[in-house]
């Protein structure tokens, strides 16, 4: 017979055998027709890619070297190929260290899971370059500059010596000590008995008067007077004995 007459035939023939399928077997089978791919699992090596890039641009404004290595996903997870991936750190989490990253799939299904992580960062950081007393104030030669890995470290290490110079110790330290943020104290710019200016401000207006300040403050904290009045206030204290009240 010829093959031109027999065509229409057996198209009409494929056609009703598609009609009879169930729904979702017609899906399969017109994906398969149309040599479309049908849903595939998702890649473990674009999961630890996404968790790496994720890491190196957290850690882009990290001072010094920046190692990560990222833990490849449980071999036996199997989850459906994701269109839309996005990586995050869990709430209060540190950006170095031993870690936890999540990945998040919003589409086309949605799934959460999480890879463990190192990010080593090497860098500088001081310490106390002699023995130092309660209450000292910091100057340049009692910093002593030191390069290590950082992410084992205490939050708030000192960093570079500005973060250090003119502030006063909280406690003694030996020799060698790590210095951190919370061991140090800003300068007071407001002295307990000092005369101060107070000075009220808000939109559109400024008055001054003068006061004695209840309490030794740092440039930023709140400090205590008392008014030629006799009424007691609070403010920001700020350099040069001036106590901000803002409206």
């Amino acid at each position: 017979m010829d093959t031109l007459f027999l065509r229409p035939i057996l198209l009409a023939i494929s056609c009703s055998a598609l009609l009879s399928l169930p729904a979702d077997a017609q899906m399969q089978a017109q994906l398969q027709t149309q040599g479309a791919e049908t849903p595939s699992s998702q890649s473990h090596a674009e999961l630890k890619k996404v968790a790496v890039n994720f890491l190196q641009q957290t850690a882009s404004n990290q001072p010094g070297e920046v190692k990560i290595s990222v833990n490849e996903a449980d071999s036996r997870l199997n989850l459906a190929a994701c269109q839309d991936m996005a990586a995050f750190l869990p709430p209060g989490s540190k950006p170095w260290g031993k870690i936890s990253v999540g990945i998040r799939c919003n589409a086309p299904k949605t799934w959460q899971i999480y890879l463990q992580a190192q990010v080593q960062v090497t860098s500088d950081y001081y310490v106390a370059a002699k023995s130092l007393q309660i209450g000292q104030v910091l100057n340049l030669d009692d910093l002593s500059k030191v390069r290590g890995e950082v992410s084992s470290l205490p939050a708030g290490i000192i960093m570079t010596p500005e973060q250090a110079i003119g502030k006063s110790l909280s406690m003694s330290l030996a020799s060698g000590s790590l210095l951190r943020m919370d061991i140090l104290k800003s300068p007071s710019v407001v002295q307990q008995g000092q005369t101060v200016r107070i000075v009220s401000q808000g939109p559109g207006f400024q008055v001054a008067t003068e006061g004695q300040s209840l309490s030794n403050s740092a440039d930023g904290q709140t400090a205590r007077a008392r008014t030629n009045s006799g009424q007691t206030v609070s403010g920001i204290a700020r350099t040069g004995g001036i106590i901000e009240i803002n409206y």
